[in-house]
């Protein structure tokens, strides 16, 4: 099982439900951090590196409540233009790399990285399973009966 994390507010509805789906098969939780194109001579992040630490954070109080083991991984985005598919078919190799056969992926994921997307990369692939999960709702910081 694994979860598709772009550092986006829908990261916590993607979490919530590949946690749920995770305990129901008693599996472990693969989180791949989405990272955006290197720089030029940049060295490649480390899954253990700052980076996936930063876009992991938001969700870790979640995957720790629920007790699910869990491990990090990396998967950086393409600097060129790979097709339509290029980025999702490269993501999907880093789940199946790491042994996953199920992804949850959010609806409105980044660019070539949406749910949709990527189902169709895993349908043309032959699989893994992508889950769609829902994007995030907005909630106002400030409730609007205090606004003036």
């Amino acid at each position: 099982m694994a979860a598709v994390l772009a550092d986006r507010l829908d990261d916590c509805p993607v979490v919530d439900l590949a946690v749920r789906l995770a305990a129901a098969r008693a599996a472990p939780l693969l989180l791949i951090a989405v990272l955006p194109p290197p720089q030029p001579h940049a060295v490649a992040p480390r899954p253990d590196g700052a980076a996936v630490r930063a876009v992991l954070g938001r969700v870790m109080p979640r995957v720790v409540r629920a007790g699910i083991a869990h491990r990090p991984a990396v998967y950086v985005r393409p600097a060129g233009r790979g097709g339509r598919l290029g980025a999702a078919k490269g993501l999907l190799d880093v789940a199946v790399g790491h042994g996953c056969s199920t992804l949850v992926v959010s609806r409105s994921g980044p660019p070539e990285l949406d749910a949709g997307t990527v189902m169709e990369a895993a349908a043309v692939r032959g699989g893994p399973l992508v889950h769609a999960a829902p994007t995030a709702r907005w909630v106002p910081l400030v409730p609007a009966s205090s606004a003036t």
